[in-house]
C-alpha cells in the first residue's frame, strides 16, 4: 500500500451518501460498518497507523505535570510496540517539540525527539501544534522533519487521509517566533477552501488529524471550528477526527462524525503514565483504536452501519 498525495483538488465523488450508528461494547465505542463494499479493496489485512500526540520534547526541568526528558523513553516504548505491530505509517498529532529560548536550542530538541521517532517508520505525517512553532517557523520546523507541507491529503489503503494545521492568527499571520496567543487557533480562509475542494473531490471514507480541537469552543479549540465541522459534515463522507492539544482523552460525536481527542504522552512521570495509540482500520469497514498506557481504547463502526 502506497501513500498518493492529494494536495491538488480532483475527480467528484460519487452521490452515494453515508450514515454512521455508534455501538458500546463492554465500555469501548464500537462503530461497525455492516453491508458495505470493502474499505480497503483488495486487501485482508487491516491498515495499521501509529499514533501519539503532545510529546513535548525539551532538555529542562518538569513543570507541574508535564515531564520532558523523560519523553525519550516513553517514545522508546511506543516504538517497540508499533514494530511489533508493523504500522503502515505513523502520525505525530502535534506538540512534538517545547518551546526552547534560542532557535539553536529548539532545532537540537527537534533533532533529538524526531531522529528515533523517524526511526520507527518511513512513512510518517506531522502535525503542527502551537509548540512545535512557539520559537521556529513553521517552515524550519517542517524541514526539520522533512515533510513538504503543514496541510495535506493523501490516499492509504483505500481511504482518505486529510491533515489540517490551525496554527494561524485570526488575521491569517501564521505562527512561528512566539508572535501569536495559543488561544487564538484558527483554520484561515484559504486552507477552509482548499478543504473543501479536497473533499469534494474525494470518494473515499476520510480520516482528519488536527492539533488544536474541532469540538469544542473553549480555549483548546479552534476559533472557527463551527465553519470546519460543516465543511467535513457536508462532505457525508468523514468519519472521524483525531486531534491532540488538550492532553486528555476526551470523544464527542457531533453531525454524525467522530472527535477522538488523544492524551499526551508527556503527562506525569514513569511509565504507567506514558500514551500512545494504534489505530486499525479493518478492510471491511471496522475501525479499532487501541490505546496503551493512560490512552483509552475506542472501536469504530463505520459507515453503512445498521441496527
Amino acid at each position: 500500500m502506497k501513500d498518493t498525495d492529494r494536495s491538488q483538488p480532483g475527480s467528484q465523488p460519487s452521490a452515494r451518501t453515508w450514515t454512521r450508528r455508534a455501538l458500546f461494547e463492554q465500555g469501548t465505542l464500537v462503530l461497525a460498518a455492516v453491508g458495505s463494499a470493502p474499505l480497503i479493496a483488495g486487501e485482508s489485512a487491516p491498515l495499521r497507523i501509529g499514533m501519539l500526540t503532545d510529546l513535548h520534547y525539551a532538555d529542562k526541568p518538569p513543570a507541574g505535570t508535564r515531564h520532558y526528558r523523560e519523553t525519550p523513553a516513553k517514545l522508546e516504548e511506543a516504538a517497540g510496540r508499533y514494530r511489533e505491530g508493523k504500522i503502515d505509517f505513523l502520525v505525530e498529532l502535534g506538540d512534538l517539540i517545547d518551546a526552547a529560548d534560542s532557535v539553536s536550542l529548539e532545532r537540537s530538541y527537534l533533532q533529538t525527539i524526531n531522529r528515533p521517532l523517524a526511526a520507527i517508520c518511513k512513512q510518517r505525517h506531522y502535525v503542527l501544534g502551537n509548540h512545535c512553532v512557539d520559537t521556529l517557523r513553521k517552515e524550519e520546523f517542517l524541514d526539520g522533519v522533512e515533510q513538504a507541507k503543514s496541510y495535506y491529503s493523501f490516499d492509504h489503503g483505500g481511504v482518505h487521509f486529510i491533515v489540517l494545521d490551525a496554527c494561524f492568527r485570526a488575521d491569517g499571520e501564521p505562527y512561528g517566533r512566539k508572535n501569536f496567543q495559543w488561544t487564538d487557533a484558527n483554520i484561515p480562509p484559504a486552507e477552509l477552501e482548499w478543504l473543501t475542494a479536497d473533499l469534494q473531490a474525494n470518494d473515499k471514507p476520510t480520516i482528519v488529524f488536527a492539533h488544536q480541537r474541532l469540538d469544542v469552543a473553549n480555549n483548546h479549540g479552534v476559533k472557527n471550528q463551527a465553519a470546519v465541522r460543516k465543511v467535513l459534515e457536508a462532505s457525508a463522507r468523514v468519519q472521524a477526527v483525531f486531534q491532540g492539544h488538550s492532553h486528555r482523552n476526551d470523544l464527542k460525536e457531533i453531525g454524525g462524525i467522530h472527535y477522538c481527542t488523544l492524551a499526551a504522552m508527556v503527562e506525569g512521570s514513569g511509565a504507567e503514565h506514558n500514551s500512545y495509540s494504534l489505530l486499525e482500520i479493518e478492510p471491511g469497514g471496522d475501525i479499532r483504536l487501541t490505546g496503551f498506557r493512560q490512552q483509552q481504547s475506542r472501536r469504530w463502526a463505520g459507515k453503512d452501519a445498521v441496527p
